[in-house]
């Protein structure tokens, strides 16, 4: 029984190894807003996290042979716009979605930073609008329905998905064929929000620096730039969360609300901060709810 089991195991790993494709380059002709990086800042994992990144990728994940379903969602891993967590907020939930069909594609963004950047504020943003765009441009190479690209961010790679889904209409890359950047539905993990009193500091110092103007942070506090063209929205966040306050998901669905934008919230009695795919307080699987929103919305076909 142990041996089935190991050899089970094994195959499985295999075929998901297989499904898992190579890096591909963000800008293959050099990448936008940046400066020569310094020696002492070089790209590096460290277990789990992504570090300094130079060179922004995108990572296809492919569902099993037969089941793609033609939906596609671009992950932004979290790590308060200082670190990426790679695994925990990266393969491991292409994995989840690859289950049910879904192509997923994770990108390794740049991270603020003005030893690399002529305009840090900007940077995170072009590598969300180009991972989109790439996705768009590519469709019908990876089997992408066009009109089913969405969106999913942990922490402030939740920050990184509200911003790409309500400043989509201010391209801050060179699109010279006006490929729409906008995603057609977003989901958000404990994300930060709002740059305001209930901000998650650190990030909102990194992005934006310690002194910003006020137009800078009312700019990308996001739940201030819904507007009725804001895609559809799933929303998880523990109301224990003690990095994070949760006001910032209550925020961004009240503005959902107002703007009359298609969006469902689901809040974790406790969980805390960074839990990715499994909360480990609760039985209840995010995952799940999230599949049975994208079946109700049209954004995947319903289970056979």
């Amino acid at each position: 029984m142990k041996k089935t089991l190991l050899i089970s195991v094994f195959v499985s790993s295999m075929l998901f190894a297989m499904a898992q494709e190579k890096p591909i380059p963000l800008y293959p002709n050099g990448v936008p807003n940046s400066k020569p990086a310094p020696a002492t800042y070089v790209q590096k994992l460290d277990r789990d996290w992504m570090l300094m990144v130079t060179a922004p990728t995108i990572t296809p994940y492919l569902p099993a042979k037969g089941t793609a379903n033609g939906t596609a969602i671009v992950i932004f891993p979290g790590g308060g716009y200082a670190g990426l967590s790679m695994e925990n907020e990266g393969s491991n939930i292409a994995a989840a979605f690859n289950k049910f069909g879904v192509t997923a594609f994770v990108v390794t963004y740049r991270l603020p930073s003005d030893d690399i950047m002529v305009d840090k504020t900007i940077g995170p943003l072009q590598d969300a609008q180009q991972a989109v765009l790439t996705v768009r441009k590519n469709a019908d190479q990876w089997g992408i329905k066009t009109d089913k690209i969405g969106i999913i961010g942990f922490s402030a790679g939740g920050h990184l998905a509200s911003t790409e889904g309500t400043h989509f209409n201010k391209p801050v890359i060179e699109d010279k064929n006006g490929i729409s950047v906008r995603p057609d539905f977003m989901v958000l993990l404990y994300p930060v929000i709002t740059f305001g009193p209930m901000a998650h500091v650190g990030s909102r110092e990194n992005l934006i620096g310690k002194t910003p103007s006020q137009d800078l942070i009312d700019l990308y506090s996001n739940e201030k730039q819904v507007t009725a063209n804001t895609p559809p929205t799933f929303l998880v966040h523990a109301e224990d969360d003690d990095l994070v306050p949760v006001e910032n998901t209550l925020m961004f669905y009240d503005a959902l609300l107002k703007a009359k934008v298609k969006a469902e919230m689901h809040i974790f009695q406790s969980g805390g901060h960074g839990f990715g795919l499994n909360n480990p307080k609760t039985k209840d699987k995010w995952i799940d709810w999230c599949k049975n929103w994208m079946e109700t919305n049209g954004f995947i076909p319903p289970a056979q």
